[in-house]
């Protein structure tokens, strides 16, 4: 079964429930944990596994041959992310960082004077903790774009042949398109919240957008007895889901997290007892 753990708003909690709910369930089952927040990987620190490099991540850029290019600044009139700068009478001039390899400099090019080469954007990593296999993607500094790293995390997972009971893929924050590749084939999305006015509005991007993506969603409240409950139950009515678990904001939790251990706390094993019992579909 696979399982996204996802919400849109940073800092609710979804690494600390994804980690938590993986170490539950490796006590009885074989778990293949994701961390598909490749901007900011952190579950290898919570569990403190040691991770290994398996892979490089590369993504197409242009490359000019300056023999042909007329210096008619095409290219740069065509490029949205603003990665080529022409200046008239002057050969154009390249910024890598910038470029997403949308290839449309070299559609628009009328001396076909740009061609292939490629940059690295980011790396797959592995590691092992118990019943639990790990896999997680990390985006290089300074590059735009994430979800390359995530379409090769997820034809990395492919590829494996092994068989896991689940395989829960903890998101970045936010509804953008590492957040929907990272949610590629998904059976079931627990989408991590809080009771706060923010809680609330990127919850409701989240539900939205897996309504769109037709994944079955419910919600865990994270932080439960902080703010107003009140404000996830209307929205939870309104998307016809429910809230399967409620996470206390409490002391014994944050030292867990700031020590680099996996949080236990009996509303966490509640929830990865109902995943095993097929209570949440």
């Amino acid at each position: 079964m696979k399982i996204a753990i996802t919400g849109g708003k940073g800092g609710t909690g979804k690494s600390t429930i994804a980690t938590s709910l993986a170490v539950e369930l490796s006590k009885k089952n074989k778990i293949l944990l994701i961390d598909a927040d490749a901007d900011c990987p952190n579950d290898h620190l919570i569990l403190s596994i040691k991770r290994k490099k398996i892979k490089d991540v590369f993504q197409l850029i242009p490359k000019w041959d300056f023999k042909k290019c007329i210096k008619c600044g095409k290219c740069s009139m065509v490029c949205k992310q603003h990665a080529i700068v022409f200046v008239k009478g002057k050969y154009p001039i390249f910024i890598p960082e910038q470029c997403n390899g949308c290839r449309a400099c070299m559609f628009a090019c009328p001396t076909n004077a740009i061609g292939k080469d490629n940059k690295k954007v980011g790396s797959i990593y592995e590691g092992k903790k118990g019943n639990i296999d790990f896999l997680s993607a990390e985006l290089e500094p300074n590059q735009p774009s994430s979800e390359f790293v995530i379409n090769a995390l997820n034809d990395y997972i492919k590829s494996k042949n092994k068989k896991y009971d689940f395989i829960l893929v903890d998101t970045a924050a936010g509804t953008h398109c590492d957040v929907i590749a990272a949610l590629e084939k998904s059976e079931i999305a627990l989408a991590v919240t809080e009771p706060t006015p923010l809680g609330e509005h990127d919850l409701k991007l989240i539900l939205e957008l897996l309504r769109v993506l037709k994944i079955p969603s419910n919600i865990v409240l994270n932080k439960a007895n902080v703010g107003d409950k009140n404000l996830i139950k209307r929205l939870a009515s309104k998307f016809n889901t429910k809230i399967i678990a409620e996470v206390p904001y409490e002391k014994s939790i944050m030292e867990s997290y700031s020590k680099g251990k996996p949080v236990s706390h009996k509303s966490i094993k509640k929830l990865a007892e109902d995943l095993q019992n097929g209570k949440t579909r």
